[in-house]
């Protein structure tokens, strides 16, 4: 009987981490996954287990940046990205700047998630961009709403701006039985070596997440630029308030115009802002005509 990848890759998943925190499973519950966990998921964490331990050399010298062009680099997001690197060599999936990022200067793999339309905030607005929100809620996101998956990188800062200097690899997430939510995750250069940490998931001083899952919506304006973008264009040109050649992921003059035609015809102040309330209602919209699309019904042959 074949077995699904996806599944496969959770049940492994799930071994593993049932053996690491066999000790403590009496104090703390493992929270499981509320998405799938693909099985790169999976090899990515196998890797990065197997570097537990592995201490920089003299002067900060490590494998990590030199396969990233610079040995004695600070080396957090060098560790993580040779980790999906070696997750590739073992799977055959290309995963770099496809799942995750290749990166290694401040800020820079924060940015590559927000432009893929994959980055969730702690709490607050998204620099440049607006407040988001979980899919299906009807709130803004607040500290504690996203609970980080197997897989996702966690973003922190050291100072009172909003600057990235760490990266983390989430392997899970338990709770204890008061309900606090810890996160649990494998980070290079903390200080000098690859080694588990923990997080509360209310810590100051993480900024938010880049995920392995589409789990967030966020407010667009004029000149944002990524997937999130191209998404809301694409909605906006199946009903007709905007072209197809202009649907390229910039949020430029012919989105912003189309965005507020939608939200005059919709009962909405015509700001241009592509908010919470003017999204769902084209949510709305793109599903009910989609519905009736007679180009996307599928026949079936009953004989």
């Amino acid at each position: 009987m074949a077995i699904d990848r996806r599944a496969a890759g959770w049940l492994v998943f799930l071994l593993a981490v049932l053996l690491l925190v066999s000790a403590s499973a009496e104090e703390d519950e493992i929270i499981p996954p509320q998405y799938p966990v693909p099985s790169y998921v999976s090899v990515l964490l196998s890797v990065a287990q197997e570097e537990i331990g592995y201490t920089e050399g003299e002067h900060g010298r490590t494998k990590y940046g030199e396969w990233a062009g610079d040995p004695y680099a600070q080396w957090c997001a060098e560790f993580q990205c040779w980790c999906v690197d070696q997750a590739e060599k073992r799977t055959g999936d290309k995963l770099l700047n496809v799942v995750w990022p290749l990166y290694s200067a401040s800020n820079t793999g924060r940015a590559w998630f927000i432009t893929a339309g994959r980055y969730v905030i702690r709490k607050g607005p998204v620099d440049g961009w607006g407040y988001q929100w979980l899919k299906g809620e009807d709130s803004y996101i607040r500290s504690g709403d996203y609970i980080p998956q197997p897989g996702d990188w966690v973003f922190f800062t050291w100072t009172a701006n909003t600057d990235t200097d760490h990266v983390a690899l989430v392997e899970y997430c338990t709770r204890n039985a008061s309900g606090a939510v810890t996160i649990h995750v494998i980070e290079g250069n903390k200080p000098s070596s690859v080694s588990r940490g923990t997080y509360s998931i209310h810590d100051a001083s993480i900024l938010g997440y880049g995920t392995v899952h589409d789990v967030m919506d966020i407010t667009m304006h004029f000149g944002n630029t990524g997937e999130k973008v191209r998404q809301l264009q694409q909605k906006l040109a199946y009903l007709e308030y905007l072209e197809e050649s202009q649907v390229s992921g910039h949020f430029g003059n012919a989105t912003l115009a189309a965005v507020r035609a939608f939200q005059e015809s919709h009962g909405e102040k015509a700001s241009g802002m592509a908010n919470m309330a003017m999204q769902r209602k084209l949510d709305q919209a793109y599903e009910e005509k989609m519905s009736h699309d007679p180009a996307i019904w599928t026949v079936v042959d009953e004989d």
